[in-house]
């Protein structure tokens, strides 16, 4: 086997992993939660091997102490780019499944959608509006750690979808730390939705709003996300935004 063979093989998994999801489940889910769960992307020994970055300095461009910037307790860091390969190959992986989602949300809002087809074009457009830091993030909560409700928008240019992945086995590395989504409906009481992720399974939500129904036609839910506290033991998330940062 060539060199260019296996390397192509070796990139084919993650395109395997994220294809081997029901994408039309997936799109109904997020379309009516704003939020879905996503096939196992990573095996148990790729997340090991992620969560063992997070002590290597060299890797990152920045550090953030939630519990100093009051964004919750714990800490997170920036990946520098280019990324690890894990990181990168998913992005790309993902992308394409998840921009006629992006474009649809658009259209009913009634908003231009300015996302090429490929993530690397639209990545340049973020350079070129002076959004050129690395968004792909590494998190690690311990006990009593917890993630605030927030957004991770950046800068002018975002793309409407990210994605988180579990790098830890709930109920065995840690207890506590259900993923959760609060969504503000149109003249509405807000709604909450809590999810244990599972061990190496992604999970699909919504970046900043989302087209819902109304009387009116369709309106924008803003929506933001965060992380219930840890009740015991440790848990790292990586999580893969798909526009870069002023």
């Amino acid at each position: 086997m060539s060199t260019t063979e296996a390397t192509g093989q070796k990139a084919d998994r993650w395109h395997r992993r994220v294809e081997s999801g029901d994408w039309e489940a997936i799109t109904k889910e997020v379309n009516e939660y704003g939020g879905a769960l996503l096939p196992q992307l990573l095996t148990f020994e790729e997340t090991a091997e992620i969560r063992e970055l997070y002590e290597q300095d060299g890797l990152f461009r920045s550090t953030v102490d939630m519990g100093r910037r009051r964004f919750g307790e714990g800490q997170y860091r920036y990946l520098n780019a280019p990324y690890p390969e894990p990181v990168e190959r998913l992005k790309q992986a993902l992308y394409p499944r998840l921009l006629p989602i992006a474009r649809d949300w658009w259209t009913k809002l009634r908003r231009p959608a300015p996302w090429p087809d490929s993530l690397d074009e639209w990545l340049q457009m973020c350079h070129d509006a002076g959004q050129t830091k690395s968004t792909a993030i590494l998190l690690r909560y311990r006990e009593r750690d917890w993630n605030a409700l927030h957004r991770d928008l950046y800068g002018d240019l975002v793309f409407p979808l990210q994605v988180v992945i579990n790098l830890n086995k709930p109920g065995v590395d840690h207890t506590g730390g259900e993923f959760l989504l609060l969504e503000q409906r149109p003249r509405a009481q807000s709604r909450g939705t809590s999810t244990l992720l599972p061990h190496g399974h992604g999970y699909l939500f919504t970046t900043r709003d989302r087209p819902v129904k109304s009387a009116r036609g369709w309106s924008a839910a803003p929506i933001r996300h965060g992380v219930s506290a840890i009740r015991s033991g440790e848990r790292h998330t990586l999580a893969l935004v798909f526009h870069d940062a002023a």
